[in-house]
């Protein structure tokens, strides 16, 4: 049976010292090969915080199956191959199949940000969104007022607006407090 669930792969790349710049190099040859695999939905680069060479890379898929496809291709296997001499180890893959991926993954030398901090972010995308949202599509669709069809529609503005627009800019925006 197919799983439709979006599905999150994150890699964790420990760079040996002095080859960042050969690392980006070659992110930016991989990024646009895993763009043309199907059911590819976007990546995002968590780059090393001073003192660290660890860098995460976040894809995500539309089903386990194109994941499957792209993390099994003859090009991203010959691509990893190209880069491992650079790598302190492994790289080191982690499937996840939350809907949403916010915050940075834990690894051995990052850790999550605090709870705490993760709900006062969450907290502070979804209370404008929740109040600011409904307030524009009732005087756009004044005639759905009160029905079940424009609170689908807000709700689907709202998370449309929180997954791909307010916690990547966030998270980005307030990295170094999250990271504390």
């Amino acid at each position: 049976m197919a799983d439709n669930n979006t599905v999150t792969l994150v890699i964790t790349h420990a760079l040996k010292p002095g080859h960042a710049t050969r690392y980006e190099d070659w992110l930016a040859k991989i990024m646009p090969a895993a763009a043309r695999y199907p059911g590819h939905l976007g990546v995002h680069v968590i780059r090393p915080t001073t003192g660290n060479n660890v860098y995460n890379i976040v894809i995500r898929f539309d089903t386990l199956e194109n994941l499957t496809t792209w993390t099994k291709s003859a090009e991203r296997e010959a691509l990893v191959d190209e880069i491992k001499p650079i790598l302190s180890q492994d790289d080191h893959l982690e499937v996840r199949t939350e809907n949403a991926f916010w915050f940075t993954p834990e690894t051995p030398t990052i850790k999550r940000p605090a709870q705490w901090k993760q709900f006062l972010i969450t907290l502070a995308v979804i209370f404008p969104s929740t109040n600011v949202v409904p307030h524009i599509t009732a005087m756009v669709f004044p005639s759905l007022h009160g029905s079940l069809l424009l609170h689908l529609i807000n709700d689907a503005l709202v998370v449309a607006l929180v997954v791909w627009l307010w916690m990547p800019i966030m998270t980005r925006l307030f990295a170094g407090w999250l990271k504390k």
